[in-house]
């Protein structure tokens, strides 16, 4: 049989952690990222505006009507405090470019008095600039200029960079920190299952009893299934217990019987005697057929009640008990009793047909065994309030009153103790009975005379 695939209930747990945490982790770490951006950005842009408000305020109109611009290279040091970057200057007048780098990028249709911030190319590397618009005055007039600063990005690159190495790591340590409390958390939850495990590894095979091991509320179910599974296992190795120790009490007399004959016709001195001993010894056969088949008939019984059987068919058993009564008329006139039944409307209860039809086969057999010859036997089916009965009745010997809750166990005989049977016929009647929610009553028959079986069940709908 191929072995069943199994797999780590720790490892799995750390994978559904672990993967939902990386995922979360790389987006937490592009949000941390584009966060760490904005803030080089915002730190840098500072520093960036002051240097153009710097060179702005060095703006003045000279007596020729034209602007002049004194840069003071304070404000250009100010950006230059990562010596990897480089800064850039621009200062623009209504007549055009007036100082700086001309070919560096200006920040179009901002009004005056207005700043902005971009980012863009110059000379093949990415800068970041700003450009502010201001106005300088004559006394009569005022003239519009731009400044313009710009510096290479690479101390802004390396800052977020930063930031978003030690964000990472601290995510790192986040997750693993996380699988190692989680490994820990698992082992540790565990402990009471591998403690079940233990405990019933220790049984004996024949211990089934209820698991009675502490366990998580999680397993309790699994517990209670296996519980209720070794209770089912337990009730049906009892039955097999019981009927091979039933079958080897019932069958160790017939069969010693057979054994005595086969030796008496071996030495037998005639035909005659020969015969009889045959005779006998094929009376035990069928008296053994006859108690290996209640056997297992009773068996039968005793594995439906463990299974508990469920969705149970209506049964219409007027017309059972009418069949099984007519196949049994032949028999009953060989043994010169009058088998009658009777029963017309159709009364239906729940129940199995085979285990009934076996029920009141067992019913009829007894009554045309122990009735005698020249008695009656009736079969009737009908209705009692709410239920259905069921009632074998015979004229015969019957059963004494101190009797009839003996005959009701297994192996016990009642009436004629010579006539042939197990003492299983009534047993099995109730047990099956029982199974179908019926009560079974005996007592004396009509007049005082022979015995009445009765059965009540339930009725149900068609």
């Amino acid at each position: 049989m191929p072995r069943t695939k199994t797999y780590s209930l720790r490892r799995r747990l750390l994978l559904w952690l672990l993967v939902p945490l990386v995922a979360i982790g790389l987006i937490a770490l592009a949000d941390t990222y584009n966060e760490a951006v904005d803030t080089a950005n915002a730190v840098s842009d500072r520093v960036l505006a002051g240097s153009a408000l710097a060179i702005a305020e060095r703006v003045v109109v000279a007596e020729n009507g034209a602007l002049e611009v004194d840069i003071p290279y304070v404000a250009l040091e100010m950006l230059t405090s990562a010596a990897q970057d480089r800064v850039f200057y621009r200062v623009d007048g209504p007549d055009g470019f007036i100082t700086g780098y001309q070919n560096l990028p200006v920040i179009e249709g901002l009004g005056q008095e207005e700043s902005g911030y971009s980012d863009a190319t110059f000379r093949g590397e990415p800068i970041r600039l700003t450009s502010l618009y201001r106005a300088a005055s004559t006394g009569a007039t005022s003239i519009p200029f731009v400044v313009t600063v710009a510096e290479t990005t690479i101390a802004r690159t390396q800052l977020a960079q930063t930031i978003l190495l030690r964000s990472a790591l601290r995510l790192a340590i986040l997750i693993g920190s996380a699988a190692a409390i989680v490994w820990f958390a698992v082992t540790f939850s565990l402990r009471p299952l591998y403690r079940l495990r233990d405990a019933i590894a220790e049984r004996n095979p024949d211990d089934l009893h209820p698991i009675e091991q502490s366990v998580p509320k999680e397993v309790r179910g699994l517990v209670d299934t296996v519980n209720s599974f070794m209770g089912r296992l337990g009730s049906a190795l009892g039955a097999m217990r019981h009927f091979t120790g039933n079958a080897s009490h019932q069958l160790r007399t017939p069969l010693t019987i057979i054994r005595t004959q086969l030796a008496l016709s071996s030495r037998a001195h005639s035909l005659e005697e020969a015969r009889r001993a045959a005779r006998i010894g094929d009376e035990a056969v069928a008296h053994a057929e006859r108690v290996i088949a209640q056997l297992l008939l009773l068996a039968k019984v005793d594995q439906a009640a463990s299974e508990q059987l469920k969705s149970l068919g209506a049964v219409d058993l007027t017309e059972l008990a009418r069949t099984l009564t007519a196949d049994r008329i032949t028999h009953a006139h060989a043994a010169g009793i009058d088998l009658g039944f009777e029963g017309e409307e159709a009364l239906f209860m729940r129940g199995e047909p085979m285990l009934l039809g076996e029920m009141i086969r067992n019913l009829v057999e007894n009554a045309l065994a122990y009735a005698g010859s020249g008695a009656e036997a009736t079969v009737k089916v009908l209705r009692e309030g709410d239920n259905v009965m069921l009632e074998v009745e015979d004229t015969g010997p019957g059963i004494p009153a101190s009797e009839l809750e003996t005959v009701r166990q297994r192996f016990a005989r009642g009436r004629a103790g010579d006539k042939p049977g197990a003492g299983l016929g009534l047993p099995i009647v109730e047990e099956i009975a029982a199974l179908f929610g019926g009560r079974l009553e005996l007592s004396a028959g009509a007049e005082g005379r022979g015995l009445r079986v009765r059965i009540r069940f339930p009725e149900a709908s068609a």
